[in-house]
């Protein structure tokens, strides 16, 4: 490493409900030496004309109503005149005002069933309200985090140093795609390097541990990283090898893209305080409903902490002019939370279990896809049958918001351990010594420092294993589409900065309306380049519509080619070997 290098290392979490920047500094005499990666303490509005430094931000835009607020009250030292607000004022004032509030946009980043770049949220806001895209809230957010840092930090900018982005392991090419958008509409340029948040998370408790960490496990250990945020759940396995003598991490296994999280539990404890209160003969309007989820979610944090209190109070905002006086008062009790969240989101269940697939209606009103199972645990014991078989984890991290209550993690301990008996297997111990809700950025900036001076890398590659359909060239019936093949062309684990290149070669048609079906698959780990499958088997991603330059209605010979680039996104291009011609195969980030 040069002296010219970056001096600082940079580590962004972008979360559902929360965002955070980490940071750490190289010695000055020692360029390839750095300090213990630390929260950058970020400027928000807290509360009109109250600016607060904070070490999360968190992710919500409220658009303020013109005149709502006196002129300057939102301002920031780098936004003056400001008509809007990100992180904590927002938060708290969307709670009474949720039309006008932005929330999980990174859940809406991942929605393959609309269009992530048009403007949709507020979701469901009436006309008159400012709306924004998935990508540009997401950019508002690391602008903020941008700006924020280069305010404490003038005279060392964000995009002179290395930055490291997280994302969660279950995004797929396409959200990892608009992830990287969002990071260049924000002004980061370079883009970022990509980091799966539960690699993050364990990267931290490593990073903690000063060197320790060999001490914790040993080889052929299997450490699961439980990641329950706000919007979603991940589950990651990563084993402990060997090499040359030395201990290793590998990446081995990733959950699916689980919608499933704090949001729910919110939104679950709003439905049952909401039942009682019209069992009470008091009626909420669905405005009241979207206030009382905001409440219940500060009432869950009270409530699921260590040494929680009975109850929480909760005010809902009356909807006639007395505003004050239509108030409706109650609130949520402990005994609820550990009902509703316990038993609904945590429940005791075998390791033979599977999320429930009810029948569904054909008909539903639009909005995120969340999984229809609320049952956490159930979604735990099919990844981890289906991971490792007839084995089960040897260590278990925990990471994101939910799991910061000591509750909820005994209670996972507690399923691990009767499944583990079950088995004649040791009980996995937990790793501790990290902070759930910033972990994965701390861990982010000790993985920018380990790309820039050495160090310890998780072996990782793709999440999943990814396919393009291949139309079957057969006869024609009458009636019958032609039939699909899905052809592997990325396996899962293929790292960063390596190519492949499918040995068949298939007729590209140019100068015309053409489709392409894109596919992908986190549980086939096992295929490999040219691997064929039924498309039933996999999971569909957007297709692409596009018409490829050239004379309509030629055909020419191609050869598929698959790149992880080296900031972890995946570009596949049909290339001509005749005469090196290549046409980029972009996954569909639009949805008409």
């Amino acid at each position: 490493m040069s002296n010219s290098s970056p001096p600082f290392a940079i580590g962004i979490d972008l979360g559902t409900t929360h965002c955070a920047l980490a940071f750490s500094q190289s010695s000055p005499d020692s360029p390839e030496k750095y300090s213990t990666p630390e929260p950058l303490e970020i400027s928000q509005v807290v509360a009109p004309a109250e600016v607060s430094k904070k070490e999360l931000l968190p992710s919500f835009l409220y658009f303020a109503a013109k005149a709502e607020f006196p002129e300057g009250s939102l301002d920031l030292p780098w936004s003056p005149s400001a008509q809007d607000v990100v992180g904590t004022f927002a938060r708290s004032k969307g709670a009474t005002t949720p039309a006008r509030l932005v929330t999980s946009a990174k859940s809406w980043l991942s929605h393959a069933g609309v269009d992530r770049q048009g403007d949709i949220l507020p979701w469901s806001a009436p006309d008159g309200v400012p709306k924004i895209s998935p990508v540009q809230a997401s950019a508002r957010y690391l602008s903020h985090l941008r700006k924020a840092w280069e305010s404490s930090h003038p005279q060392n900018p964000l995009n002179e140093q290395e930055v490291v982005l997280t994302v969660p392991a279950s995004f797929d090419a396409v959200a990892r795609e608009l992830t990287l958008e969002a990071a260049a509409l924000a002004g980061l340029n370079p883009p970022p390097r990509l980091l799966e948040e539960p690699q993050a998370a364990l990267y931290d408790w490593v990073a903690q541990s000063e060197g320790k960490w060999r001490e914790q496990v040993k080889v052929g250990d299997r450490i699961l990283v439980v990641d329950i945020g706000g919007g979603t759940t991940d589950f990651s396995l990563i084993s402990v090898n060997e090499d040359q003598g030395s201990l290793q991490l590998e990446r081995i296994a990733v959950g699916d893209h689980i919608l499933l999280g704090g949001d729910n539990m919110d939104l679950a404890l709003a439905y049952t305080v909401r039942a009682r209160l019209e069992s009470e003969g008091k009626s909420l309007d669905d405005w009241q409903t979207q206030a009382l989820v905001h409440g219940c979610r500060a009432g869950k944090e009270a409530l699921l902490a260590e040494n929680p209190p009975a109850s929480y109070a909760l005010v809902i905002p009356g909807r006639s002019s007395r505003l004050i006086g239509g108030s409706i008062r109650t609130e949520l009790t402990l005994e609820e939370v550990q009902r509703v969240l316990l038993g609904g989101f945590f429940p005791e269940v075998n390791s033979d279990s599977s999320p429930e697939a009810p029948r569904r209606l054909g008909l539903k009103t639009l909005g995120l896809p969340y999984a229809s199972d609320a049952g956490i645990t159930r979604h735990l014991a099919f990844f981890v049958r289906r991971a490792l078989q007839d084995k089960l984890p040897t260590a278990v991290l925990f990471n994101g918001g939910v799991t910061r209550s000591p509750i909820v993690q005994q209670r996972l301990l507690s399923l691990l351990e009767l499944w583990a008996q079950a088995a004649g297997e040791p009980t996995p111990q937990s790793l501790t010594g990290t902070d759930v809700e910033l972990a994965v950025s701390r861990g982010a900036a000790y993985y920018a420092q380990a790309c820039k001076s050495g160090g310890l890398r998780i072996k990782s590659g793709t999440a999943q294993s990814h396919y393009i359909g291949i139309e079957r060239a057969e006869l024609a019936v009458p009636g019958i589409p032609p039939r699909i093949d899905a052809i592997c062309v990325a396996p899962f684990g293929m790292e960063e900065g390596s190519e492949v290149s499918l040995e068949q070669s298939f007729g590209l048609v140019l100068g015309e309306a053409v489709s392409f079906r894109f596919l992908a698959s986190p549980a086939r780990r096992d295929d490999i380049v040219g691997t064929i499958v039924a498309p039933s088997e996999l999971q569909e991603l957007a297709p692409l519509e596009t018409v490829l330059e050239g004379p309509p209605g030629e055909v020419v010979e191609v050869r598929l080619h698959a790149r992880v680039t080296e900031v972890g996104t995946l570009d596949l291009a049909a290339v001509e070997e005749s005469s090196g011609r290549r046409w980029k195969l972009s996954f569909n980030i639009r949805v008409q």
